[in-house]
């Protein structure tokens, strides 16, 4: 199995909901980790291009940079916490790349540090 991994950052600000109750508006420095895995490379030996991942996360976290979370993208309906970050980009990543990356890729991660030691993972299921 081979893997790649493509970070990125944005800053942002959120407020989640925790037991009913919610917290203060307050930012972060974001660090996006997306982890693209498969058995096999291509014919010349790469499992994939490191700048279609990257172009994709930019995309994603440039609507997210310098604005409030629950503002954006489906947050204003759903807590912004790292772990609904992490799967949103997931989700769109895997919808925009699925068929870029096979068959010899696939998203198999993408993990959210919205605090130093403070991270989330989110893995798609496998199709």
């Amino acid at each position: 199995m081979f893997e790649i991994s493509v970070s990125s950052r944005f800053s942002a600000a959120h407020a989640i909901s925790i037991a009913g109750a919610r917290e203060p508006l307050h930012g972060h420095d974001w660090h996006v980790t997306v982890v693209a895995a498969g058995p096999t490379l291509d014919a010349d030996g790469l499992l994939c291009d490191f700048h279609t991942i990257e172009s994709a996360l930019r995309a994603i976290t440039e609507q997210f940079h310098n604005n409030n979370l629950n503002d954006v993208g489906p947050f204003p309906t759903i807590n912004p916490t790292a772990e609904n970050v992490a799967r949103r980009i997931g989700e769109i990543l895997v919808s925009d790349l699925g068929k870029a990356l096979a068959p010899h890729a696939r998203i198999a991660s993408v993990t959210v540090t919205e605090a130093p030691g403070c991270s989330a993972t989110y893995r798609p299921p496998a199709v």
